[in-house]
């Protein structure tokens, strides 16, 4: 499933042509909601964490969760396209360029206008979320608002890796940047949240912020090394040595939804204190 950082580089491409054109064609043949008319201006594209949010005027948006299969292309007029068009879920047509988005199984439309209103008809599908750890100009109060989402996270027993993966916390985090977190900060991700103390889940957070911040100008997502040129900790390395340590690392299904999580069990511990301390997860 893309991360943050992903769709933030999505938006990024899409803003500068989309933003302030008029739409000449629209098409979405599943779409939820109500659809713009061709003619209609695009004021704004922007990611909210995992979401993609293309803001019409008129007070209509149009929102794309990517899911594991899903993506957006650009393509200049007349250009061909790279997937066939039985996969195209939304198309936007602005003069000299198409926007498309192929397979993604979230495609709606909402109302900005309509979101908390007095009548509470409004439906907002980002209001949940928690801050987003994509953003460069997230402030401290945004990162300890984070924190507090995060140590209260889920019920009794939640474990780290799945609460950092947990929207609602703050948004951007999935199975890479979960993975690589918790080996940037020592930390055996099979720890429940209570186990972590607090200025450790501060750490995890700033942590998270800094390293999807710096991937958001480059497709080779580093989180070791240099910028853009360098590689990942652990995350897809299962059985390889450990670049702190030497241990293998080692990945197994995590939470409610099985997901991967990599880790060295070498190096990445429990804190004192916290139950399974002096174990080793398997």
């Amino acid at each position: 499933m893309p991360e943050g950082d992903t769709l933030h580089r999505i938006a990024a491409r899409l803003e500068p042509v989309l933003a302030g054109a008029a739409l000449t064609r629209f098409e979405a043949p599943r779409l939820l909601g109500a659809r713009p008319s061709p003619g209609t201006t695009i004021e704004h594209v922007e990611a909210v964490g995992k979401h993609l949010l293309i803001h019409f005027a008129g007070g209509l948006t149009l929102r794309t969760h990517l899911r594991m299969t899903g993506s957006w292309h650009l393509y200049r007029e007349g250009e061909r396209w790279r997937k066939p068009g039985h996969l195209v879920r939304a198309r936007l047509d602005v003069p000299g360029w198409t926007a498309v988005c192929f397979s993604a199984p979230v495609v709606e439309t909402y109302r900005r206008d309509h979101v908390g209103g007095p009548l509470g008809t409004g439906r907002d599908p980002v209001g949940h979320l928690g801050p987003d750890l994509c953003r460069v100009g997230l402030t401290d109060a945004d990162l300890d608002e984070c924190v507090r989402r995060l140590a209260a996270t889920g019920p009794a027993g939640t474990e780290i890796a799945d609460a950092l993966l947990d929207q609602r916390v703050a948004c951007g985090v999935g199975n890479v940047y979960k993975s690589e977190v918790c080996w940037a900060c020592r930390l055996d991700p099979f720890t429940p949240v209570a186990g972590v103390p607090d200025d450790l889940q501060a750490d995890l957070i700033r942590t998270a912020h800094r390293l999807l911040v710096a991937n958001l100008r480059t497709a080779r997502r580093t989180t070791v090394g240099p910028a853009g040129r360098g590689g990942v900790a652990v995350y897809g390395r299962a059985g390889q040595p450990c670049s702190r340590c030497g241990a293998p690392v080692r990945m197994r299904r995590q939470g409610q939804h099985a997901r991967t999580t990599y880790w060295c069990p070498g190096c990445q511990v429990r804190p004192r204190g916290s139950a399974g301390a002096a174990t080793r997860q398997g």
